[in-house]
């Protein structure tokens, strides 16, 4: 029996020529010999025939695949034979390595020496040499090949002979060698490796970490040549693994635009549904404001020409702040206004001669911000370019009819409130060496807060200049205007 498997393992030496291999070196040939030769046991034979065959790393790997194919009776040996080989003479060289991307997120590019090591199924990167074997923890990186992409690139870097390596996880490496003939060494050998693993894993899908993003395949992929440097790579369109990629993305996108779609169908079902304000305020959900309300609308809730709170204010004024330095021009505490409004906008009782009011700058402020937010100003719009023109007249008396004329043509609660709001300004102007405002002074605080263009189609600025004009003038001639000495 012991002669029956040296018959065997002659047998599977001389079929190895058919194949084409190197010629064996004369150690190779003096290892045959002796092992014909010895007189050992068989099972010391067999020991030493398998580790002679295992020696003997001068075959090609392509030739031996196939060998292990078509000769399955020595598949056994044949494969421990192949597993540990890297390919052809690519056990280890010193090359440049950029890691620019890992599982999908960038990374700054820092090239470094690394000494790499090609295997069957990964790209090893040591920091150092490895002279005798692989130690623990010495292993710098690992690059798993199998459903990897190699293309060469002359984008992602300055430097000559460079080909990007991107795993089936995203990661991406740029391999750098100085001479053209080193990197395109490795270049083939690395694709051949990804071919070969691919041909084993047909529907395996190249796709980017944490991503829905299928990678693509480019030339340098199974049944493909290999692409120069100076090459751009080519989109291959023929291969069935690229139309299964992008059907799969295709569907993938119909399904995004179908959930969008549902979702803007849903809005525009519950915008639909949605009650009128007038429903909400007959439920009473929405109670009718004070501030930002139409001034007619708010005249005619309160069944009076002139809003409360516009009568309060000015009461509270003429009461305790008439003297007060700067009035209508300081401005008052923004939080403590905002609390004043939203006590007027719940209908609360509101007193304000309460210690919490006691800042007339406050009340001040409040009235400044209902007359800014009403929807039309006191001055209506279609009023705004007739005063403009009114204002812009030379003589004096022909100035003050005309725009006497204007505001009696308002509408009831503007006319009333405008006469209301300058009458009481007049009273301001009296102690104007206390309080030290001047026409002026109340002129650029109330021209913008009480006119302005319904459109800001104009010069800003020369609109400005007239509102200040025309409520500095209405304010001068009120008693005229407003006929406000007589009761």
């Amino acid at each position: 029996m012991a002669s029956a498997r040296i018959t065997n393992l002659q047998n599977a030496v001389k079929q190895v020529p058919l194949i084409q291999p190197p010629q064996p070196s004369s150690a190779a040939q003096g290892a045959v010999q002796m092992r014909i030769k010895n007189t050992q046991g068989s099972a010391d034979r067999l020991s030493q025939s398998k580790s002679m065959v295992l020696q003997d790393t001068d075959l090609p790997q392509k030739p031996l695949s196939r060998h292990r194919r078509n000769q399955s009776q020595h598949g056994v040996i044949l494969t421990a034979a192949t597993a540990f080989e890297p390919l052809g003479d690519l056990k280890g060289e010193h090359l440049n390595v950029a890691k620019i991307s890992e599982n999908g997120k960038k990374q700054r590019k820092n090239w470094t020496s690394m000494w790499t090591v090609l295997t069957t199924d990964e790209l090893l990167l040591y920091k150092d040499k490895q002279e005798t074997g692989v130690k623990p923890g010495g292993k710098t990186d690992v690059v798993q090949l199998c459903g990897a992409v190699i293309e060469w690139t002359t984008e992602k870097s300055s430097k000559k002979n460079v080909f990007q390596i991107t795993t089936n996880t995203g990661s991406e490496y740029l391999i750098q060698a100085e001479n053209y003939s080193t990197a395109s060494k490795w270049h083939d050998g690395i694709r051949k490796t990804v071919e070969s693993l691919t041909k084993d894993d047909r529907g395996f899908a190249l796709r980017r970490s944490n991503s829905s993003e299928f990678l693509p395949r480019h030339s340098s992929l199974p049944g493909h040549g290999a692409v120069s440097p100076n090459t751009k790579p080519r989109n291959p369109v023929h291969r069935r693994s690229i139309n299964m990629f992008s059907s799969s993305k295709l569907k993938h996108s119909a399904s995004d635009s179908a959930d969008k779609n549902g979702v803007k169908n849903r809005l525009k079902k519950f915008i639909i549904r949605r009650p009128s304000m007038k429903t909400l305020q007959e439920k009473g959900l929405i109670k009718d404001r004070v501030f930002g309300c139409h001034l007619l609308t708010l005249c005619e809730r309160e069944g009076t020409t002139v809003p409360k709170f516009v009568k309060l204010c000015l009461e509270a004024v003429e009461k305790r702040g008439l003297e007060a330095d700067g009035i209508y021009r300081v401005s008052g505490n923004l939080a403590t206004i905002q609390k004043l409004r939203f006590i007027v906008d719940q209908e609360e009782e509101l007193d304000l001669d309460h210690n919490q009011w006691e800042d007339i700058h406050v009340i001040t402020g409040a009235l400044k911000m209902y007359f800014r937010e009403l929807p039309e100003p006191l001055f209506p719009f279609r009023f705004f370019e007739q005063f403009v023109e009114t204002v812009k007249i030379k003589e004096s008396k022909q100035k003050i009819q005309a725009v006497k004329k204007l505001i009696h043509q308002l509408p009831k609660p503007n006319h009333d409130t405008m006469k209301v709001l300058f009458s009481h300004l007049q009273k301001v102007l009296v102690f104007s060496k206390k309080n030290l405002m001047s026409t002026q002074g109340i002129g650029i605080v109330f021209g913008p807060t009480l006119m302005w263009p319904e459109l800001d189609a104009g010069n800003m600025a020369v609109n400005m200049v007239y509102q200040n004009q025309i409520v500095e003038f209405i304010l001068i001639e009120s008693r005229e205007i407003f006929n406000l000495d007589k009761k």
